[in-house]
């Protein structure tokens, strides 16, 4: 797959762990990034992105290809990956 699919996460956040679980069960991969190991401005810029795709500031907050997910949705990561032409 070439479009990348990425996670912004939370590491107390059981939502995100089970999203996690997830892809690494389906092989998919992904770039996981763990909100609250950031800081100072770095944690800021990544704050504004995850604020871009989901104005709430919910976690887990997945982006594959052009959709966003809030939440763990294992059906609406299979119909966004679908999407995309993966399995």
């Amino acid at each position: 797959m070439t479009t990348p699919i990425k996670v912004f996460t939370l590491a107390t956040c059981p939502h995100c762990t089970r999203a996690k679980d997830y892809l690494d069960e389906h092989n998919i991969p992904y770039d996981a990034v763990n909100v609250d190991f950031l800081s100072g401005e770095e944690r800021n810029q990544v704050m504004d992105t995850v604020r871009k795709y989901n104005p709430e500031v919910t976690f887990p907050t997945i982006v594959i290809g052009s959709t966003v997910i809030v939440g763990f949705r294992s059906e609406q990561i299979e119909a966004a990956l679908k999407e995309l032409g993966g399995d």
